[in-house]
């Protein structure tokens, strides 16, 4: 794609590129660029005039909060927060199995990969509710 816009936005490049095109070519290539730049300029002012509507409302709330002597700063900070706080993590889970791993006994939640003294005394036999705490 950058090759082709490479050609496009420079004029020479454009000119040599056009040169092995018919005169109907280019007409029909130009009515088909302009249509996209006609499609583009409607959205553009379609966003243009939402944001302006948008702005409007809040410059109209904020007259109603002045005049009912409300500071929106005050409203805004009063507002609670839909975020999360940052850094609170959820409680850590109870562990639910115990086992013996080289002398030192530790424990496994059941979440994330099995300890290995688990895995292999399941393959010798035992039962995951051997472990169970």
């Amino acid at each position: 794609m950058t090759e082709f816009l490479k050609v496009l936005l420079n004029i020479r490049s454009l000119r040599a590129a056009c040169r092995e095109l018919s005169l109907e070519q280019l007409e029909e290539g130009l009515e088909k660029f302009s249509a996209i730049v006609a499609e583009r300029q409607e959205d553009e002012a379609a966003d243009r005039q939402a944001r302006e509507e948008r702005q409007r409302k809040i410059n109209e709330y904020t007259e109603m909060l002045k005049a009912a002597g409300i500071d929106p700063a005050e409203l805004v900070s009063a507002a609670p927060s839909a975020e999360p706080a940052k850094g609170s993590k959820r409680a850590p889970r109870p562990p639910k199995y115990r086992y013996d791993d080289n002398g030192v006994e530790k424990t496994w939640t059941g979440q994330g990969r099995m300890p290995s003294a688990i895995a292999k005394a399941i393959e010798e036999g035992k039962s995951l509710t051997d472990f169970a705490i």
